[in-house]
């Protein structure tokens, strides 16, 4: 069996990308903070792997506030999620190939 590797996405590859995109497939919307808290990560590296998402139009911010307070939050785009699960089907597929080999 022959495996594509054409649909690994580069921007997967880096761990923390990988894990906010996991976050944002299993949940509708996911805040800054609790991003930050859940992937114990700064500000600035957060930051960073978000534009990174949001640049290849992955992630779509939603900013409000709430009181006074701002409210940053992200989701997964249907470009990015068709994306994610490319490459997590061929993960899976490459790890299928070298169990049976």
């Amino acid at each position: 069996m022959k495996i594509s590797f054409d649909k690994l996405d580069k921007a997967f590859e880096n761990r923390v990308r990988l894990q906010i995109m996991s976050v944002l497939a299993a949940n509708e919307r996911y805040d800054f903070n609790s991003l930050k808290d859940l992937l114990n990560i700064t500000d600035g590296n957060l930051a960073s792997h978000l534009k990174a998402l949001e640049k290849e139009e992955y992630i779509v911010v939603h900013k409000s506030f709430l009181g006074r307070k701002p409210n940053t939050n992200y989701e997964a785009t249907v470009i990015g999620k068709k994306a994610f699960k490319e490459h997590l089907d061929t993960l899976e597929q490459l790890i299928k190939h070298q169990k049976s080999t």
